[in-house]
Parts: C-alpha cells; structure tokens; sequence
C-alpha cells in the first residue's frame, strides 16, 4: 500500500443543504478549513470537522463521483482509512490533522437519491473518509488538483 497519493478532486459547500461546487484549487486556512466553505464556519472552526478527505476507492465501489459524499478534498491515496487520529497529511499548500473517520448520515443517501437510504448508509460504514483539521500552511496555502498527497 502506498504512503502517497494525489488530489483528484476538490470541492466547497457554500449553501446548506446544496450541492458541493467543484474548484481547480482552494485556500487551507489554519483553524477554519477551506476558505469558502461552510464546515470551516461557526460551530467547525476550531474543530477536527473543517474538512472531510475521501478516498476515490469508496466512491467508485458505489457508483460515485468526487463530491457526491459531501467531501471537500477527494484524493488517489488507498491508505487513507488506515491512517489513526493525529496523523499529518501534507496535501498541496497545507497540513491538515487527521481526527477520525467521518460516520455516514442517513441523509447522505437521499442527497444522492438511493431507493433504500439506511442500506446506502450501511454501505458507507467505516468507508465514508477521514475528517481533518488544517494545522499548518506553506505560503498561501493554495491545494490544486494534481497536488501531491503523503503522511508528513
């Protein structure tokens, strides 16, 4: 398995209850999250809830796209469900701190329009990403599509 990967898909939620919008590249800002994005607002600043990184495995097993499970930073990068709390994620610009998984909602899949949206949670069970703090940024703290990602 390999200790790093790539970013292949970056997204931010700027109204709740909307779709996520697909961004080229996005600011990590120490303590609040993606700039532009709601999770690093409010109740999230401060919190291992600013962003959500996801694996495009877990996407691909159900049918899906970056964005469809609500993630702001998808990434090529198999060993991201292993890694434990606390681990550091060089990602682009930025160092984000792994917090734990993410546990799926039960309207994740009525976002995406599952028939059965308790089986569709179930599926995503200890598969849904990992949530991450932003704890450091180089320079402006710009992530790109493409940028690589490793455990710092």
């Amino acid at each position: 398995m390999s200790d790093s990967g790539r970013v292949i898909g970056l997204h931010v939620l700027q109204t709740h209850g909307e779709r996520l919008q697909p961004r080229t590249e996005v600011r990590a800002l120490v303590g609040s999250g993606l700039e532009g994005d709601l999770h690093g607002k409010g109740r999230a600043a401060g919190t291992g809830r600013q962003v959500l990184v996801m694996d495009r495995g877990t996407l691909e097993a159900s049918g899906l796209h970056p964005g469809d499970l609500r993630e702001q930073i998808t990434v090529d990068f198999a060993a991201l469900e292993t890694l434990p709390a606390g681990t550091h994620l060089r990602v682009g610009g930025a160092t984000l701190e792994v917090t734990g998984p993410c546990e799926p909602c039960m309207h994740i899949g009525k976002l995406n329009g599952q028939p059965d949206a308790d089986a569709f949670k179930r599926s995503l069970e200890g598969r849904r990403g990992q949530l991450a703090k932003v704890v450091a940024v180089d320079g402006d703290g710009v992530i790109r599509i493409g940028d690589p990602v490793r455990c710092a």
